[in-house]
């Protein structure tokens, strides 16, 4: 699925401010990038109230270790605002527990139907991974759950995972990538310019009904 390409030198002010604009149950990833969007938008936007924040996916350490990025989020955006109303994955059950309790968690919030995301930040893996879906990997084949557990992740920390399935990718109404850096460039070309090929986990996006839009600065295009 073809984006909409916006090129920018500054893509975490422009994400921030479509985060502080987003209502309802908006959907959050890790990454340095993102941290610096989150902080952004806390200071645009302090008062959260009537949005429910979901993660992307969670590695499964605790969630005050470095590599949590319920942390990182907490730090960077929860910390600075209030109203929101937040679901962590909780990684310290382990994958398979963990993801259990999320999937429970998003079928009671959204009475068992697929849920469908008002807002998804995803970052994009120099692998091309989502979330925590990393190349050929049989999470990528999942199609009835919505959350599963990942034993063995595709790339450091090489901790086990918790993460969203493509079907909630897919769902969502606005998915919004935001990329940065020519490290990222071939990523880019990979995932929005070639066939879908689970070699490539970001070329399977294909939204059922929402917009796809790419935040990224010239460095990250370059390729495309």
């Amino acid at each position: 699925m073809r984006p909409e390409v916006k090129v920018t030198e500054d893509p975490a002010g422009a994400a921030a401010e479509r985060l502080a604009a987003a209502e309802g149950h908006v959907v959050l990833t890790g990454g340095s990038t993102p941290r610096t969007a989150y902080e952004r938008a806390a200071a645009h936007r302090p008062e959260w109230s009537g949005t429910e924040i979901w993660f992307t996916d969670e590695r499964c350490v605790p969630p005050d270790h470095e590599h949590s990025n319920y942390r990182l989020v907490k730090e960077a955006l929860l910390d600075r605002i209030q109203g929101a109303e937040v679901h962590r994955m909780r990684g310290e059950l382990g994958p398979h527990e963990g993801a259990a309790a999320y999937e429970q968690a998003l079928r009671e919030s959204f009475d068992d139907d697929l849920p469908a995301m008002e807002l998804m930040l995803l970052g994009l893996g120099p692998d091309v991974h989502i979330c925590s879906l990393f190349p050929g990997d049989e999470a990528l084949e999942e199609h009835e759950r919505r959350v599963v557990g990942v034993d063995m992740a595709g790339m450091a920390p090489l901790v086990p995972r918790i993460t969203l399935t493509l079907p909630v990718v897919n769902a969502t109404r606005s998915l919004v990538f935001l990329v940065t850096g020519e490290e990222k460039a071939e990523a880019v070309s990979r995932a929005f310019s070639g066939p879908p090929d689970p070699r490539a986990p970001a070329s399977l996006v294909d939204l059922v009904a929402g917009s796809l839009e790419l935040i990224c600065d010239p460095a990250a295009a370059s390729w495309l």
